[in-house]
């Protein structure tokens, strides 16, 4: 009965040295309370799901994925009393982020990417009515440019937008505002909704000028974001995450949004 009414006494007292400072003591530092406001903000995930059929990249293979674990014992499977799976598919798959080295021999590849790259403002140039008009519009102002595309998503045919003779009509950037973007405003990244950062027009002929120029730069890019339709222009914070593999060329990434 000592022990415990000792140990009471004690945790009592570790209880309130924990609660008030002790007098002059220096208060440590904390980003609770940052992130306690975080928090009550909203959120919009800006990331498409992936699975086997979405679009992509005509150059690239469809994903596969198989189960070898299951919660029960199945003849097709390596073991039970858990699920896991092996997922196959290239890096720029579903939405993804593309470092430096995916165009750019030498340049940074996904590990080299520092954290503080991946918690930045955000810029929407909303340009869905333009895009709505023009198939084959490009940005001619000035980090994410919403084309409301991704609200086609996932019918691959629709994406591309292709016309009779095969020609993908989709919109892109355009070099005098990449150039504006990165070499004036300083910018850290962009991305956009479609498959490419040029217009498809572009692309269907071979010309990924565009995504060199980003690239060539040392930053990265996401590509084939969504819901930036309920982003506004300015104000937010974009939270850009993904796996860190050696040496990686690419990768699904989860993007979201704190809304201010």
């Amino acid at each position: 009965m000592q022990v415990s009414k000792y140990v009471a006494a004690v945790t009592s007292v570790l209880s309130l040295v924990t609660i008030i400072p002790v007098a002059g003591a220096r208060e440590e530092p904390s980003l609770w309370k940052i992130q306690k406001t975080l928090a009550a903000k909203k959120y919009v995930d800006l990331t498409h799901a992936f699975e086997p059929g979405i679009p992509r990249w005509p150059g690239f293979p469809d994903e596969t994925r198989k189960t070898i674990y299951w919660y029960d014992k199945r003849p097709d499977t390596m073991g039970s009393g858990f699920f896991s799976e092996v997922f196959s598919h290239v890096g720029q798959w579903g939405t993804h982020v593309d470092p430096p080295a995916h165009f750019v021999k030498g340049l940074r590849t996904l590990d080299q990417i520092d954290p503080k790259e991946m918690f930045l403002p955000l810029v929407v140039i909303d340009v869905h009515e333009e895009a709505a008009k023009n198939p084959d519009y490009t940005l001619s102002t000035f980090v994410a440019m919403r084309t409301d595309l991704s609200k086609r998503w996932p019918d691959a045919a629709k994406m591309e937008n292709k016309d009779a003779n095969g020609v993908a009509h989709y919109p892109g950037w355009s070099l005098p505002v990449l150039k504006h973007l990165y070499e004036e405003r300083k910018i850290t990244a962009s991305g956009h909704e479609t498959t490419d950062t040029d217009p498809g027009i572009g692309a269907s002929k071979g010309d990924y000028s565009l995504e060199t120029y980003i690239l060539s730069t040392n930053h990265y890019q996401i590509e084939l974001l969504t819901n930036l339709d309920q982003v506004p222009e300015s104000g937010a914070i974009v939270v850009v995450s993904f796996p860190k593999p050696k040496g990686g060329s690419g990768f699904p990434a989860r993007v979201f949004a704190i809304l201010p």
